[in-house]
C-alpha cells in the first residue's frame, strides 16, 4: 500500500534543523515532520525571522524533503496557549503542511478535577475554524491522560469535524496507557489519520524508544491491521532514545538509517 513515510525532526532534538534535514535525506526519506514545540524542539517557530524560515524552506527544497506535517504541540486545554497553537497552524500553512500534530495537554480544570471528554472536545472544536481557514488537519496524539485510541476516538467523535482525527503513537500507548498497539488500534482505526511509528524497548514506563525493529513492538501486526482496514495514513518515524538522549549526531543518523532499512525490508517504499 502506497503511503507517505516521513521522519519527525524531533529525532534530532538538541541538534539543528539543518542536521535533521541532512540526516533524514541521506537515509533516503522524502518527507519530514517539522517540529515547532515551544521550549523543547524549536526547529522552526512562529517567532523566527521570516528570512530564517525561508532559509529552512529552501534547504528542504534542495534536499528533496517535503514538509507535509508539523509537530506543534501545545496544551490545548490551556486557553492562554491557544494563540500559540493558532500561530503554529499558520506556520504549518507557510511550509505547505497538511497536518498539524498535538497532544491534548493537561486536561484539568481550575479546581484540578480532570476535564470530561465533552469539555476537551469543546476546547478543540474552537480550533476548527482556524483549521478550515488554513486547510490543516489536526491529529491528536495518543499521550498522557489521552493515551489510548479508545479515549481519543470518543473525543474525535464529540468534536465531529473531518479536520480533527487521531495521530496514533505506537509507543505512547504502551508507555502512558499500558496497552499493546496491535490490540488498541482496532477500536479506533477508522479515525486514525496519522501514525507516529515509534518502537519501545525495556519495561512499560521506561523511557526507551530506539530505532524501528530494535524494540519490542510487533509492527508487522500493526501493518496488517492497517492494510486490512484499507488505512493508508501517513507514517512519521520518531526515535527518542533513552532518558540520557543520543550520544551523538552520528548515533541519530544511524538510527534513522536503521529505521529506513526496517521499513524497506517490510515492503514499504520511502
Amino acid at each position: 500500500m502506497k503511503r507517505i513515510i516521513a521522519v519527525n525532526s524531533n529525532c534530532y532534538h538538541g541538534y539543528s534543523i539543518e542536521d535533521a534535514i541532512d540526516g533524514i535525506a541521506a537515509a533516503g526519506f522524502h518527507y519530514i515532520e517539522l517540529t515547532a514545540t515551544k521550549g523543547w524542539t524549536e526547529h522552526v517557530f512562529p517567532t523566527m525571522p521570516l528570512e530564517r524560515l525561508w532559509q529552512v524552506k529552501e534547504k528542504l527544497n534542495k534536499a528533496g524533503l517535503m514538509p507535509f506535517a508539523m509537530s506543534g504541540h501545545c496544551n490545548l486545554m490551556d486557553t492562554a496557549r491557544i494563540s500559540d497553537f493558532v500561530s503554529n497552524i499558520r506556520l504549518a500553512a507557510f511550509f505547505g503542511c497538511d497536518y498539524i500534530v498535538s497532544s491534548v495537554g493537561e486536561a484539568h480544570l481550575e479546581d484540578k478535577a480532570i476535564a470530561s471528554n465533552e469539555e476537551v472536545a469543546r476546547h478543540i472544536r474552537a480550533l476548527v475554524p482556524y483549521l478550515e481557514e488554513y486547510r490543516q488537519t489536526l491529529v491528536l496524539e495518543t499521550h498522557g491522560d489521552h493515551s489510548t485510541g479508545r479515549i481519543l476516538k470518543e473525543i474525535v467523535a464529540l468534536v465531529d469535524s473531518p479536520r480533527v482525527k487521531i495521530n496514533y503513537d505506537t509507543a505512547n500507548v504502551i508507555f502512558y496507557g499500558d496497552v499493546a498497539p496491535q490490540d488498541d488500534l482496532s477500536c479506533c482505526i477508522e479515525e486514525v489519520a496519522y501514525m507516529h511509528l515509534k518502537d519501545k524497548a525495556g519495561s512499560t514506563r521506561e523511557w526507551n524508544f530506539p530505532a524501528l525493529g530494535e524494540g519490542n513492538i510487533d509492527f508487522p501486526k500493526v501493518f496488517q491491521k492497517l492494510e486490512a482496514a484499507g488505512n493508508d495514513c501517513p507514517f512519521s518515524v520518531e526515535i527518542e532514545f533513552t532518558q540520557a538522549g543520543p550520544e551523538s549526531l552520528a548515533q541519530i543518523n544511524a538510527a534513522v538509517e536503521t529505521s529506513a532499512k526496517y521499513l524497506i525490508e517490510h515492503g514499504f517504499e520511502l
